[in-house]
């Protein structure tokens, strides 16, 4: 690898941060995402859309935004009717329109990773929060290399693949950044109380992902706020950066298809930065329900702890 992304942010300020959740600024400006690819349809129906959510993150501070990619993938673009091309090409439209907003944006450092959601989020059926799919090892490499291929046409400075919910998958992403040695990896796992989503200990994700070198960031997202702290406390990392990025503390309601319970925002969300940071966290960021106004607390309150 030829660079390590984030060594120069941790050197300067201690923590990297990443923005918030793209779906939910989307539709609170008025995007209808009920189709099952979420955000990923408006590579296609209103990709300006996407290109003002990111810059409201860099506005609000973050170092880092993700690509709109997450759900993207040649089995879902094809329910539109698209091929295979096509779709490599709207993921790899993804990963450009994070740079337009980049470079609109105009403040250098600025970094681009190239978001790809588990298998189980092209599904569409929930199981992206349980990993209970059968596929080897070998099946979900196969599934994710087109999409790595055609994320890196565009040059992301990373690829983050993020919500792993098991031990397989992140199998499948050491094997996958194996094979890209010059790229630089972080991998993000959806966690439950005692550990990933699916069951295993996060140390333990941690320590086989931390083996290989190009790997630069091991970490937690989709998940509950207080469940991570304590999940990063658990691992020991000998080279890799541990990460942090929350949900609001919302829960899906599935028969209702709402979010209920009390978001965490401004200052409280801040304090969560600083919990995650205290706890071992260098790169802290947001997931479902929060927004760009949360990454800008985030940013003042990691400032005040630096």
């Amino acid at each position: 690898m030829k660079s390590a992304p984030f060594a120069a942010i941790i050197a300067a300020r201690g923590v990297v941060l990443f923005d918030g959740a793209l779906a939910t600024e989307l539709e609170r400006r008025g995007a209808d995402l009920s189709s099952a690819l979420w955000s990923a349809r408006l590579l296609i129906d209103d990709p300006e859309a996407i290109i003002a959510v990111h810059l409201a993150h860099l506005r609000a501070g973050a170092d880092v935004i993700s690509s709109a990619s997450y759900q993207a993938s040649r089995q879902g673009f094809a329910a539109l009717g698209l091929d295979a091309g096509q779709a490599d090409a709207l993921l790899t439209r993804a990963v450009e329109l994070a740079h337009e907003a980049v470079r609109r944006h105009g403040e250098p450092g600025r970094l681009v990773a190239a978001s790809l959601g588990p298998y189980g989020a092209v599904l569409a059926d929930g199981s992206e929060f349980t990993g209970d799919y059968a596929l080897t090892v070998a099946q979900l490499v196969d599934f994710h290399l087109p999409r790595v291929e055609a994320a890196l046409r565009a040059g992301p400075d990373l690829v983050l693949f993020e919500t792993l919910p098991s031990m397989a998958e992140g199998e499948a992403v050491a094997q996958l950044a194996a094979r890209f040695p010059e790229v630089a990896f972080m991998a993000s796992f959806s966690a439950k109380a005692k550990g990933l989503s699916h069951g295993e200990p996060f140390a333990d994700a941690v320590a086989r992902l931390d083996r290989v070198p190009n790997v630069i960031a091991v970490g937690l997202n989709c998940s509950a706020p207080e469940v991570i702290a304590p999940l990063l406390r658990t691992a020991r990392p000998a080279r890799v950066w541990l990460a942090a990025a929350p949900n609001s503390g919302e829960t899906w309601h599935a028969p209702s298809r709402s979010w209920v319970g009390t978001p965490t925002r401004g200052d409280d969300f801040g304090a969560l930065a600083r919990s995650y940071a205290e706890a071992g966290a260098r790169i802290i960021g947001g997931c479902c329900r929060t927004r760009p106004e949360d990454i800008a607390a985030a940013k003042r309150a990691l400032s005040m702890r630096a």
